[in-house]
């Protein structure tokens, strides 16, 4: 292992001849020391880059600094007495097939760096007069010693190709004017720097206004999905696994059954229901308690709260059944300590129960709150973010963050807009989330509750 680690500049500077000849023929230094399918693997692959690289990413890098310069046209043909479409650059297909050219020649540097470092290990292994490991060793050694190296490729591959590829690109996407003004083939969009950025913060007062606001009731309704749901929910379930608390599986199936219905359904017939001529203001002005409809969806503070309130309604089954597990882990000595002390019902619970459930629920807790930073269905099937309002930009009172985003992108086709509202939810999601992660007790004081 201290050899594979040496750096470059000392392998380069201190190895033999066979050596230095991999850094431009890889496997060199592996045909020199008898590892010839090692070597032949490593010039493959090479082969195979250079083939890929040149033959079909050069093409696109060489345009990745313009995007492109020449757009689709027509071009009237006498002869036909037709216009034919006269092909030209995809800005699109440029920044993707980019990306993918970079991030293939970002593994070929990995390849050539391993290259480089077994051609120096097998070097000193034949100067120190060690043992030179076949392939079918190294092969062993996969199922043995590095057995992690062969369960955690896979997975890497895959969440750099489904993952860390796509972020790139979204990345890249907010520094261009993609939108739907400039849509390729037919228009091409171009590199624009921080002009997406600095208009959501500076440079466009109704687009700093829209995030900001949307931002503040993103966070707002975040705290409060989260909070209210968590609450109740431990209450809900402290209520019913008490002792004194008969019928402990009927009640909890009475409220199971309010999320076996699918929740997108749920929210749709509820959306139904609050329209101005919907069952709800039906019945209330039937039963002479209005005399006009509620305006339930149209309001902005009124369907704020509405979707608070369904969204506790959706939401705290989910938690009770949660809590009810946790609550069931509780050593009952603790509270049998506690009666003969003399603590009453209300001590206990906030003496025991519930610092009990908050050590034990906090990452559950964070993870919930981000949910609900995102959380989409809720917010696009009861009110699809309205009431639109002129004075946001494609957005409505009770928009989030990512409901916005969905409208810039799918509505509007404002892609560039989009991807930079991405990265800035991925900075405050991330951010928050980790910060208060690392300060959890479940975190600090793992070893309390073992």
């Amino acid at each position: 292992m201290r050899h594979r680690r040496q750096r470059l500049a000392d392998i380069l500077r201190h190895g033999n001849g066979w050596t230095r000849l991999s850094a431009l023929l890889m496997g060199a230094g592996c045909f020199r020391y008898g590892q010839w399918v090692k070597g032949t693997l490593y010039l493959a692959l090479e082969g195979m880059f250079f083939l890929f690289f040149f033959g079909f990413g050069w093409p696109y890098l060489r345009l990745f600094p313009t995007l492109g310069t020449s757009a689709q046209s027509k071009v009237w043909d006498e002869a036909a007495q037709i216009y034919r479409r006269v092909p030209g650059d995809n800005s699109m297909l440029i920044l993707l097939f980019s990306v993918l050219s970079l991030a293939a020649a970002a593994l070929f540097l990995v390849l050539w760096r391993l290259n480089l470092q077994s051609a120096y290990a097998l070097e000193r292994r034949v100067a120190e007069g060690r043992h030179v490991n076949s392939f079918r060793e190294d092969m062993r050694t996969l199922l043995d010693e590095r057995f992690h190296v062969t369960l955690l490729s896979l997975p890497m591959l895959t969440l750099a190709l489904f993952t860390a590829l796509p972020i790139a690109f979204m990345i890249l996407i907010a520094f261009t004017n993609f939108d739907a003004n400039h849509q390729p083939p037919g228009q091409l969009f171009t590199w624009t720097g921080l002009t997406n950025v600095t208009d959501v913060f500076l440079g466009n007062e109704v687009k700093t206004r829209t995030f900001f606001g949307i931002l503040g009731w993103t966070l707002v309704w975040a705290v409060l999905a989260t909070f209210t749901n968590y609450i109740l929910g431990l209450l809900l379930a402290s209520v019913i696994n008490h002792r004194l608390v008969r019928l402990k599986k009927l009640w909890r199936t009475c409220f199971v059954i309010a999320i076996a219905v699918p929740q997108f359904v749920s929210l749709l017939l509820i959306s139904r229901a609050l329209e101005p001529q919907g069952a709800i203001n039906v019945a209330l002005m039937e039963m002479g308690w209005i005399d006009a409809p509620l305006p339930f969806l149209t309001d902005p503070a009124l369907a704020r709260t509405v979707v608070v309130v369904v969204n506790m309604w959706i939401g705290i089954p989910y938690t009770m059944l949660t809590f009810s597990g946790v609550l069931m882990n509780i050593p009952t000595d603790l509270y049998e300590s506690a009666q003969m002390d003399g603590a009453g019902p209300l001590r206990q619970f906030f003496a025991i129960t519930l610092p009990y459930m908050v050590f034990m629920t906090a990452p559950a807790t964070i993870t919930t709150f981000v949910a609900n930073i995102n959380n989409f269905n809720v917010i696009y099937l009861l009110t699809a973010g309205g009431p639109f309002s002129l004075d946001y930009y494609q957005a409505g009172k009770t928009d989030l963050l990512v409901t916005w985003l969905y409208k810039l992108t799918v509505d509007q086709h404002d892609y560039a807009l989009a991807s930079t509202i991405g990265i800035f939810i991925f900075m405050i999601v991330s951010s928050c989330s980790l910060a208060v992660y690392n300060r959890t007790g479940a975190i600090r004081r793992e070893e309390q509750f073992q």
